[in-house]
């Protein structure tokens, strides 16, 4: 029984090989492969200097516009969505 896994083996690895399929005939990845991964995870990093604008909480702030949004959303009092042009020029 040994003698014809011994058999067998070489015969699979043989047979293995051949589902290698990246490098055979030296054809190499596409050079953008693994481009969105390194972006999404350029993307989750903390940016060291950040920019706020005045709207924008800050760190360290205490949730007082978010304390506010809450009270108007819970009395129905919701501030207006601002009108915003979507296009430029003449129609």
């Amino acid at each position: 029984m040994s003698f014809k896994l011994l058999a067998v083996a070489p015969l699979a690895a043989l047979l293995l090989a051949g589902c290698d399929t990246i490098n055979q005939n030296n054809i190499s990845p596409d050079p953008g492969f693994g481009e969105t991964t390194k972006y999404n995870a350029a993307v989750q990093v903390i940016d060291p200097d950040p920019v706020y604008s005045a709207q924008d909480s800050h760190p360290g702030d205490r949730g007082d516009k978010g304390a506010a949004a809450v009270k108007r959303y819970r009395t129905d009092a919701v501030k207006a969505p601002e009108k915003q042009a979507t296009t430029s020029g003449p129609g």
